[in-house]
């Protein structure tokens, strides 16, 4: 085999070693890409379908249940809509009805199953999505 054929095998293997690095980096980014989506997206029919998402707003007042078998129901509000939330495990020490919560996981038909709860830790952080609509509902 002439040198320049050899040359020209190897930085074709080369090209299609990096064109499957791109490949998995993407894969893997796609498979961690999580979409932040309102109580209000959810009754526009907005919310990824069969996908893991988070959920923002507020804790509806009087809404948190605490089941014997370690189940915790909430509603999440944004103002204008409310989606009934139920997750299983510890809740953050910050969780408390009226303060702002992030709830990670997927719709179950009009329930939102979390895998995951965060609270909103300080009085000056909420997701930019969340203000914005808790903003626009109470501008109506």
């Amino acid at each position: 085999m002439k040198p320049r054929h050899t040359r020209l095998i190897g930085l074709l293997a080369m090209l299609a070693l990096l064109a499957l690095a791109g490949g998995l980096v993407l894969k893997a980014f796609r498979q961690n890409l999580v979409f932040f989506v309102t109580p209000s997206e959810i009754a526009r029919g907005e919310a990824p379908a069969g996908a893991r998402f988070r959920l923002g707003g507020l804790v509806a007042a009087g809404s948190v249940r605490q089941g014997a078998d370690g189940l915790t129901s909430f509603t999440v509000t944004d103002g204008a809509r409310d989606v009934a939330v139920s997750y299983r495990g510890p809740l953050p020490d910050l969780f408390r009805e009226g303060k702002g919560v992030v709830a990670q996981g997927r719709l179950a038909g009009l329930q939102f199953v979390a895998d995951e709860v965060l609270a909103k830790h300080d009085e000056n952080y909420m997701p930019p999505e969340a203000a914005a609509a808790l903003k626009q509902a109470s501008a109506r």
